[in-house]
């Protein structure tokens, strides 16, 4: 599962653990990435995370979700887990800002705790998940998604509005994810 990194509310690094400890409850702040892919039309690209992931499995989440190791740069490491999950390297990847979480998935029992860096690219080629961690990927619209968010929130990963909150505006902004 490879190590994370541990870091402080302002994101310096205190410390590396695996990626199981640092989920056990009650969960330890750790460095994080969101990546969220939009075709040319601005649709978004969801996907289901697989039965076999370790926690919030089954769940609609944003495109890729990842932690960087030691070392790691935090935009390379987001390309290449999108690339690894998805089949695709993202286009134009753009910078959105940051948050931190926390949320605990009842059915495993572990912990979210993230300094979370979102990301916004372009699609533009298929996607060709890994079954091992992806079961379904979808293209919707932001208008659609916020309506599904509304009536289905258990059905969706709970970052995934916070992604969005600073996703979305950088699409309307102007950014090569929107075409």
């Amino acid at each position: 599962m490879g190590e994370i990194v541990y870091v402080d509310g302002r994101d310096r690094p205190v410390g590396v653990a695996s990626k199981l400890a640092a989920h056990a409850a009650p969960g330890r702040l750790h460095r994080a990435f969101s990546v969220q892919l939009a075709d040319a039309g601005g649709r978004l690209l969801l996907q289901r995370r697989a039965d076999a992931k370790y926690h919030f499995r089954g769940l609609w989440a944003n495109s890729c979700c990842g932690h960087p190791g030691p070392g790691d740069v935090t935009s390379e490491a987001a390309a290449r887990r999108t690339f690894e999950e998805l089949g695709v390297w993202p286009r134009d990847l753009v910078a959105c800002g940051s948050f931190v979480y926390e949320a605990r998935d009842a059915a495993s029992g572990l912990v979210e705790h993230e300094f979370d860096h979102v990301y916004v690219g372009r699609l533009d080629a298929e996607p060709r998940p890994d079954p091992a961690e992806v079961s379904a990927v979808r293209l919707v619209a932001p208008d659609e998604l916020a309506a599904e968010l509304t009536a289905a929130p258990e059905t969706f990963v709970p970052w995934l509005s916070q992604v969005l909150g600073l996703v979305l505006p950088r699409m309307r902004g102007g950014s090569a994810a929107a075409g």
